[in-house]
Formats: C-alpha cells, structure tokens, sequence
C-alpha cells in the first residue's frame, strides 16, 4: 500500500534548513556511507578502502584497483520505505600509479503531494492535486596518485583528491547548487601490516545556494495554512575529518582486518562518545575476516561493527550509553563481488535493521 505523504509535512521537516542561512546539518546525506561492506564494518574502512568504493570514502585508495575498470552498485531505503538512497560509483586506472573514479549519489523521497492547489476559488478540486520528490544529488570526481618514498622501501604513500558537485531540488518550488572537496591519503606499512588513512571532508567548506519559486497564489495558501514562505539563503558545510588505522594478520589462506576509525566534526558539540563546543569525535570499530578458496581469485568475507556510541535517556530518564552493532558477509567470485550489511539504515519502524546489499563488477583488458 502506497504510503501518503503530504506537502505540509514536507515543509514542516524541512523548515530547519529552509530558515537559517547556515544550516549546521546541511549536506548529511553525503555522510550516510556506499558499499555494504562499510555497513558492515560500522563504516571503519578509511584506511582499507581499496576498490571502487574509495571514491566516497578516500580517494588515495583509487590507487589500489587491480582491475582497468571497477563498478559498483548500492540501493537501501530509509524511514520504513519513504526515503530511498542510490549509490552509483565507476573507477579506472590510468596507469600503474594513478586512477580516476566518479561517484553518484541520490537521496530522495518520491511521490510528495502537492495540495497548494487543491482549493481555488473556494471550491475543492482533486485533480489539482500533483506529486512532486524531493531529492539530493552528489556527485564527486576523484583523482588518485601513487607516490614512492625512497628512504622507505617497505612504505606505500598514495593521496587523491575529490571535486564535488551538489545538487537538492524540491520539486518545483526550490531548488540549490553547491560546490566543495575533499582530501585524503593512505599509508601502507608492508612488513607490519599497518595501514593508515585520512579523509577531509568539506576541506574548503562547500556552500549550497539556495533559490526557490511560488506562484503569488501558492504564497496565499502558505500564509493561510501557517507555513511559512522560504527565500534565498545560503548552507555552509563545514569540513569533516576522518582518520582510520588498521591492522592486518594473516594465517595460510585466513586472514583478519581490524580497523578503528574517529569522525571528526568541526561545526560544533553533536550527540557523540566525545563532545566539546568546537569538536565532536565519534569512533567505530570493524573486524573482516576472510578466507581464499582458490588462488586468491575467490574469497569469503564475514564482517562486523560498533558505532554510533550516544549518551541517551530513557523513560525514566536515566542516562545510558547505546551502540549501533553491525554485521555483514561477502563473497569475491573472479569478476564479481557481492556484499551484504545487516545493520541500521534509519529505519523509522519496529525493524530497527535492514538489509544492505552492493554489488561490484571488475573488467579486465584481455591479456592480464
């Protein structure tokens, strides 16, 4: 059954970011994660990233595709079905030391109705109700390059950079641009199997602009129904740090990634494990163990994460600390890659977890 979603609880969810010039959330659906085994991992995959997937998280893991050409596929859902999020990512190497990568990104919520219309002239009239989608679109363009230490034989330095390109658009009414990068950089340590990485975020800040449009009769509605007109204004995004280090054991064909990863924000105290009012620090932790079935072509991955450490109240009002667990598995068969992640997603249901599933294609040039 097709749920009903009403213009007026749109405008109502939206008026934090529609009132203020500087949004302190602006942008947070570039934060939500891409490819199932972060998921499953609680998101602690900064200094492991190496596929296609590192152009969202860091782009210096470019560097590491052994394919010519790496895709990847994610779709999940939000609040019980309302809100979709779509992950479309492509990567390929330019030579032995540098790649490129482009990553998409939609967050939506389709199938809004739109009753601005519905009465004119004092009369009521269904079939001037429409449907209109509010929707956020990310686009990053990555660039990755190998770079040789000397003094250091058994260190690999790799650092990439993301232009990024922001679109949100509410249907007809409103509308913004924005524009921004991010910086990263990874260092692996080959004879102690550490591995380091950073992300910065929003590095120069990015700013959406926001513009939008009524018609002198949809303000009327506004007005009358206690809504409130928005206009132009300006979001600021704030940069963001994400610094990670692992540790990789092995034994034969079996092998176990840890990683522990701290989100740095900078726009202020948040709900986090570590709240001051310049910075908050929120760490996670993920483990992968994997297991090559042959010649290190096909391999099995189980995964698992804590996260999202807060400090909440419950009924009574008593003060406890929550985790957000996750799990996940996957499975690398020759040219193909299947993840999958059972974790928190933003479900606004009973079903506090969800499903999480990615998918990755590797082409190779036919004399490798």
């Amino acid at each position: 059954m097709k749920k009903l979603k009403y213009f007026w609880v749109f405008i109502g969810l939206s008026q934090g970011s529609f009132a203020q010039k500087t949004a302190k959330y602006s942008n947070e659906f570039m934060n939500l994660g891409a490819g199932a085994r972060a998921f499953g991992m609680a998101n602690s995959v900064v200094a492991t990233t190496h596929d296609v997937t590192s152009g969202y998280w860091n782009p210096a893991g470019l560097t590491n595709i052994d394919a010519n050409i790496d895709l990847a596929f994610m779709h999940s859902e939000y609040f019980a079905g309302i809100a979709n999020y779509d992950y479309l990512a492509f990567a390929t190497k330019i030579d032995k030391k540098s790649a490129l990568g482009i990553t998409a990104l939609r967050f939506g919520v389709d199938g809004i109705l739109n009753t601005l219309d519905l009465i004119q002239n004092g009369q009521i009239n269904y079939d001037r109700v429409t449907e209109f989608s509010a929707v956020d679109y990310g686009i990053l363009l990555s660039y990755a390059r190998k770079k040789k230490i000397r003094k250091y034989r058994y260190v690999d330095f790799s650092y990439g950079v993301n232009g990024k390109i922001i679109h949100r658009k509410v249907g007809e009414f409103g509308k913004a641009w924005g524009f921004g990068a991010d910086v990263g950089a990874q260092l692996h340590m080959k004879k102690t199997g550490w591995d380091f990485g950073v992300t910065i975020r929003d590095i120069t800040s990015t700013f959406n602009s926001w513009s939008y449009t009524f018609t002198e009769e949809q303000e009327q509605v506004l007005l009358q129904t206690n809504n409130f007109i928005p206009v132009k204004s300006l979001e600021i995004t704030l940069p963001r740090i994400l610094f990670g280090a692992s540790k990789k054991f092995d034994w034969n064909k079996i092998g176990l990634q840890t990683e522990l990863d701290l989100d740095i924000t900078t726009d202020g105290k948040r709900n986090a494990f570590i709240k001051t009012n310049l910075l908050s620090v929120d760490p996670h932790i993920g483990l992968e163990g994997s297991y090559e079935l042959k010649e290190d072509k096909n391999v099995v991955y189980l995964r698992a994460g804590i996260g999202n450490i807060q400090k909440e109240s419950d009924d009574n009002g008593k003060i406890r600390t929550t985790i957000q667990p996750s799990i996940g598995a996957g499975i690398k068969l020759n040219l193909v890659k299947i993840d999958y992640a059972f974790t928190d997603v933003g479900n606004a249901s009973s079903a506090l977890y969800s499903h999480v599933f990615s998918i990755n294609f590797s082409i190779y040039q036919k004399d490798q």
